[in-house]
């Protein structure tokens, strides 16, 4: 049987109104007995009943977050950085996955609702489709987009300026040599995905050659190699850079270029977008815009806090410049 904070009260020598404070940090204890309650929970090996005290103080000190896909190397790795966020205000991370599917995402964000976070952090997997359930949940608790967001809500957003650092990656793969480039990135159905490729149609007028070839289809390894090969295919001469909209795109084009004999980057160049861990292994080590997960992260959690105490404004958008980092997938 569970020790209970009438028995912690007892052996401590004080009521249990007095125990109940001691414990919780409250105000109008005297030390001795401040102590004596510590005391006695650390000798009975006493355990708080995390419900009942959610119960009381009305918060659960927890936040909810719904990410499209866990195994996307980005995602996971800021989901992490957000758990760490966390865990410094002294709060959990209870994390569900949409799959890019805006119907799972409204179920998983009235589950975690059901399980009272105080909280959510939201990357919508829908730039339209998300608005309805995402706007519903913001109404009853405070929520925050990262990364992604939906169109025509005043919601907060945390994110990286993607046109800026697709402006990044063209000029530098210009200022490499290049003359003619060429897209590969995902259907504009998410926020990113049309911010990446219209900040490439708007980028490519800095290229002195033709840069018009666009190739659309998913943020996936397995799309990067056929959009590589659709390149191989064509029989036209190959761009001399190759923009793509995220780094698993860019593995697979490095991939498939490979397998076609071509070399990265004597004779096409290639940079990626968000420096996953993977990025650095690459062969070649691929250069790429780098998303810095850490700052984003702590934004999201300060934005959510401030929106806890009360000190936020409801549509607070912090967008941060990213970061190119060069490596030897342009080093011509």
């Amino acid at each position: 049987m569970s020790v209970t904070i009438k028995q912690v009260a007892e052996r401590a020598g004080v009521s249990v109104a007095t125990a109940s404070r001691a414990l919780s940090g409250g105000r109008g204890v005297r030390e001795a007995n401040r102590e004596a309650v510590l005391r006695a929970a650390d000798e009975l090996d006493y355990k708080p009943n995390a419900v009942a005290a959610a119960l009381r103080s009305r918060t659960t000190r927890t936040i909810g977050m719904v990410v499209p896909v866990i195994s996307n190397p980005f995602f996971s790795t800021l989901v992490e950085a957000v758990e760490r966020e966390a865990e410094l205000g002294e709060r959990g991370l209870l994390l569900a996955t949409s799959h890019y599917d805006p119907e799972a995402e409204a179920r998983r964000l009235r589950t975690l609702l059901d399980r009272q976070v105080d909280a959510l952090i939201v990357i919508p997997c829908h730039q339209e489709r998300s608005r309805e359930a995402f706007e519903a949940a913001a109404r009853r608790v405070p929520a925050v987009q990262l990364d992604l967001s939906v169109d025509g809500t005043t919601a907060s957003w945390v994110g990286v300026d993607n046109g800026a650092g697709i402006l990044h990656l063209v000029d530098h793969l210009v200022e490499r040599g290049a003359r003619s480039l060429a897209y590969i990135g995902s259907e504009p159905t998410d926020s990113s995905a049309r911010d990446r490729l219209d900040g490439y149609r708007r980028a490519a007028a800095r290229c002195p050659g033709p840069a018009d070839r666009v190739l659309l289809g998913d943020f996936s390894l397995e799309w990067g190699r056929g959009a590589a090969r659709r390149l191989l295919d064509e029989g036209a001469p190959l761009p001399d850079g190759v923009v793509c909209g995220n780094d698993t795109i860019a593995l697979g084009v490095l991939r498939e270029l490979s397998a076609g004999g071509v070399r990265v980057p004597a004779d096409v160049m290639v940079g990626g977008f968000d420096d996953i861990p993977f990025a650095a292994l690459a062969e070649p080590a691929l250069t790429t815009v780098r998303q810095p997960q850490d700052r984003l992260a702590a934004e999201a959690m300060r934005t959510v806090t401030d929106m806890l105490e009360g000190g936020a404004e409801p549509n607070r958008r912090v967008a941060v410049v990213p970061e190119l980092v060069p490596r030897a997938s342009t080093a011509r």
